[in-house]
């Protein structure tokens, strides 16, 4: 039998039961002759995987699709609270919102032990009591006063303080029935009965300090999680388990991608040399893109002199995310929270005219801020990181095109990586905010007509902008469902006036431009990560860290495949030699369990006739090939961002 049957041999061996490898060894013995045998074989289908129970039916609802889930999360809260100080008369509640996935309620228990899990299901098994009890939600509305008689009455510490940061009136009190209440906005079902039981179950303890202040009390934050029913909520826990196994923490080191070292500190990112290069393969194609598309590319320094946060206002506003100043020469210098108050200086480096706008200006900018240990996760949430930031500077004119302009290189960026669904969300005017009223609505119709002119649909958040302008944030959908915060596209109103940033308009007179501040990826680190759990580890060809491992079945073998290996380092592709002792069938579990999307088995007969016998990943066989052939198709595939395709009639042969 010919070396791409022995693959294909070994190949399914390793991924059959038992019982099935004696089976399918039967048929291939069958198949002889056949020129196709190897390719029309597949394994007989046995179960959905994890990933098609978690992506099968349509995604999952979210807040801003519907505010019934959104009512039922908000309540589930309170009827949570309600459970607990039933069972727990002492604890004091303090806040409970509704998150993304469900709700959580932080709780001041004066019993040393804390809750236990036995006490979370006794906490569910009397929400379910509860929610029986079909006890309406009634809205109140009580003046400050009374507000506070009935907090002091209840003991409840946590609460007056929550009432007093309240700045407006009357003051909102949501009563379940008649026998608990709290100080809320709402919104809420009508009555507990509208809670789906089943739908909703309570996932996990964790510490918080109140206010987040680590000065502050610590207090017991539960998690649960409620959907419009059951179907949803297995469908949710379906994605929980398919999302452990793809957690890119897990996934780093399994695959040695990068690493956080202790001895160096928390939040900061080794990245060995496989994520390196993975790393290298996408800041290319991400500054070819931007090159192609009229950026220019900008390098800044890593620190600046406190006055220029100062300037820019960070330092007032961001000051609690910034690490401490370090003195040089008496003078105190920052390390850098953002990269555009530098822009701001080049732009303002020279007089500007309007002939020279729109000026687009993109960096790989690594930023550092100070994020406490208990929120550091990963690569998603780290204390040094590098923004994929660039700055527009245009006129007022010219922002719609600009707007149209960033949403196409977004798409065109995204689509790269396999993320084609998108929700859109365009935020406005806060009531705290800088700019005329002229430019606020010029600006928010300008994102509003490139939406529109793109195409997208999107939602609209009124008053969610930020204070300097408004925004378009894009997210994105991964492989089993999640939805991931990514791009932005801000207007700013604010460093322009910060900076005296300014051109010389058509007539003469000095001009403020517009300013866009926008992000792609938000930052590699974080993209890199959500790229590792979508794909499971299985990154595509064309950034993948090795392209083909070459698996030779005799040592004789070797020296031909490192000639391979050269060859193709020559033409930029990225292939390496199983270097160790181990059977061919070793190999192949070696390079299944390393995510290589190709391997390529070398005997006598592949050195002799100039051939590899490949199989991929994603398409099994391909059959055996000539060695240009499979490095031309690579390079091919590579180009286009698409799967390795075999030529036509590679299909292996079978000696009788």
């Amino acid at each position: 039998m010919r070396t791409a049957a022995c693959l294909t041999m070994i190949y399914y061996s390793l991924c059959l039961p038992r019982g099935l490898v004696a089976w399918q060894s039967g048929s291939a013995a069958a198949l002889r002759g056949s020129r196709w045998a190897a390719r029309a074989w597949a394994p007989p289908r046995l179960l959905m995987s994890a990933t098609e129970e978690a992506t099968s039916a349509k995604p999952l609802p979210t807040n801003e699709d519907s505010e019934r889930l959104l009512r039922i999360r908000h309540t589930s809260a309170h009827v949570m609270a309600m459970a607990v100080q039933r069972l727990f008369p002492e604890v004091q509640v303090t806040i409970g919102p509704w998150i993304d996935n469900g709700f959580y309620y932080d709780f001041k228990n004066p019993d040393e032990g804390g809750f236990t899990e036995s006490d979370l299901k006794a906490i569910k098994k009397e929400m379910d009591r509860i929610i029986k009890k079909k006890l309406p939600l009634i809205r109140e509305e009580v003046s400050r006063d009374e507000a506070r008689t009935r907090i002091e009455a209840l003991n409840e510490p946590f609460k007056l303080e929550i009432l007093d940061s309240i700045e407006t009136e009357p003051i909102t009190i949501y009563h379940i029935g008649d026998e608990w209440w709290d100080l809320c906005a709402g919104p809420h079902v009508e009555h507990t009965g509208e809670l789906p039981p089943k739908g909703i179950q309570l996932q996990s303890m964790a510490g918080a300090y109140w206010r987040g202040d680590e000065s502050r009390d610590m207090l017991t934050r539960i998690y649960g999680t409620a959907w419009e029913d059951a179907a949803q909520l297995s469908q949710y826990k379906a994605m929980l388990e398919e999302a452990k196994k793809r957690d890119h923490r897990v996934l780093g080191k399994k695959l040695d991608l990068f690493s956080i070292q202790d001895e160096a500190g928390g939040g900061l990112v080794f990245w060995h040399p496989k994520g390196s290069t993975v790393r290298r393969v996408i800041e290319d194609f991400w500054k070819d893109t931007h090159l192609a598309s009229g950026y220019e590319l900008l390098y800044t320094p890593h620190v600046a002199n406190l006055e220029l946060w100062k300037t820019s206002g960070h330092f007032d506003f961001y000051r609690e995310g910034m690490f401490d100043q370090m003195d040089v020469e008496g003078d105190e210098y920052q390390i850098k929270p953002m990269n555009c108050p530098f822009h701001c200086l080049v732009y303002k480096d020279s007089l500007r005219s309007y002939r020279d706008l729109p000026i687009r200006w993109a960096e790989l900018g690594t930023v550092y801020r100070y994020e406490r240990s208990g929120t550091l996760h990963g690569l998603m949430r780290v204390r040094g990181f590098t923004q994929d930031d660039a700055h527009i500077f245009c006129l007022p004119n010219q922002l719609s095109d600009e707007i149209v302009g960033v949403l196409d290189l977004t798409e065109q960026i995204l689509s790269k990586f396999g993320f084609n669904n998108y929700e859109v969300m365009l935020s406005t005017r806060p009531e705290k905010s800088v700019g005329s009223d002229e430019i606020w609505d010029a600006a928010t119709a300008a994102l509003q007509d490139g939406l529109q002119r793109k195409g997208w649909e999107y939602k609209v958040d009124e008053g969610g902008g930020a204070f300097y302008g408004p925004k378009i944030d894009i997210k994105i959908r991964d492989a089993i469902g999640r939805t991931w915060q990514c791009s932005t596209i801000q207007c700013d109103f604010n460093l322009p006036e910060r900076f005296d940033l300014e051109y010389v308009a058509s007539e003469g007179d000095r001009q403020r431009p517009i300013m866009v501040h926008r992000a792609i990826f938000g930052s590699v680190e974080r993209f890199f990560g959500i790229l590792v759990e979508s794909t499971a580890g299985d990154l595509p060809l064309w950034c993948a860290p090795v392209q083909m491992r070459l698996l030779p079945v005799t040592d004789e073998a070797r020296a031909y495949c490192e000639s391979i290996v050269e060859k193709a380092r020559r033409a930029g592709l990225r292939v390496e030699l199983d270097k160790g002792a181990d059977r061919l069938a070793k190999q192949i579990r070696n390079a299944e369990q390393s995510r290589v999307p190709l391997m390529a088995v070398v005997g006598a007969q592949e050195m002799e006739s100039g051939t590899l016998s490949i199989r991929a990943r994603k398409g099994g066989d391909m059959g055996v090939i000539a060695i240009g052939d499979v490095l031309d198709r690579i390079a091919i595939a590579v180009e286009q961002g698409s799967d390795f395709q075999a030529p036509d009639g590679a299909a292996p042969e079978y000696e009788e």
